[in-house]
């Protein structure tokens, strides 16, 4: 997985002032679809929020008024991870954004990896950002937790504990390279355990109107 983490399938062309973005790496018909929309918006410019993540991301809808700001881009993908987020930088770096709120991992994790490994992913998506963008405020968000009570996600059965290690090496590399990590987990786990909150998830991994508003309101002390 790491070598093909490392083999990029973009190809970012300039066209007059707007950036042409192709994409290959498809693997999902709605990866593909996301991308296509996200080609056929105005480019990702410099006064650009950019929301870059998975489902949780992309559920969040009007990310700009949530956090109560303008210019805030919505470029998650549901089912998304660190590999195929790598692949689709091509739409967003070449216009500088001027910040990026990043959360991926839980997917990573659910292909059946390590802590370290999941962490490993990425920590490299963190490095390429931070090299091909380096103007860019990049603000790296812990990764949720969950709740294994609904029984739903079998693919992430026993991984509960697992997600704060994770945690933990992404904080360390963050520390490392100077780059803000916000710590939204304790937020979201009920006191004492490493569980999400029943009244903040929907089904045990997306969150509720509820754990959107709490995610909001932590986002927008870096606004």
């Amino acid at each position: 997985m790491d070598i093909r983490f490392l083999i990029s399938a973009c190809a970012c062309l300039m066209a007059a002032h707007v950036f042409a973005q192709k994409v290959a790496y498809r693997p999902t018909r709605h990866y593909g679809e996301r991308v296509d929309m996200f080609a056929s918006l105005p480019a990702v410019d410099s006064t650009a929020t950019v929301m870059l993540g998975n489902s949780l991301t992309e559920y969040g809808g009007d990310w700009g008024r949530m956090l109560r700001a303008d210019n805030v881009v919505n470029r998650g993908i549901a089912g998304d991870d660190a590999m195929g987020i790598a692949h689709r930088l091509c739409q967003i770096l070449p216009g500088k954004p001027r910040r990026i709120f990043l959360m991926v991992g839980i997917n990573d994790l659910s292909h059946g990896i390590t802590a370290a490994q999941t962490a490993s992913l990425v920590c490299r998506l963190i490095d390429r950002i931070r090299r091909d963008a380096p103007d860019t405020e990049l603000y790296v968000q812990s990764v949720l937790p969950i709740n294994e009570s609904t029984g739903r996600w079998k693919r992430l059965a026993g991984r509960t504990d697992d997600i704060p290690e994770i945690n933990r090496l992404l904080n360390i590399h963050c520390s490392k390279l100077g780059i803000v990590y916000v710590d939204l987990y304790p937020k979201f786990v009920r006191r004492g355990t490493n569980v999400l909150r029943r009244e903040l998830t929907s089904d045990g991994l997306h969150l509720s109107p509820q754990g959107y508003k709490l995610w909001a309101f932590e986002l927008r002390k870096y606004m």
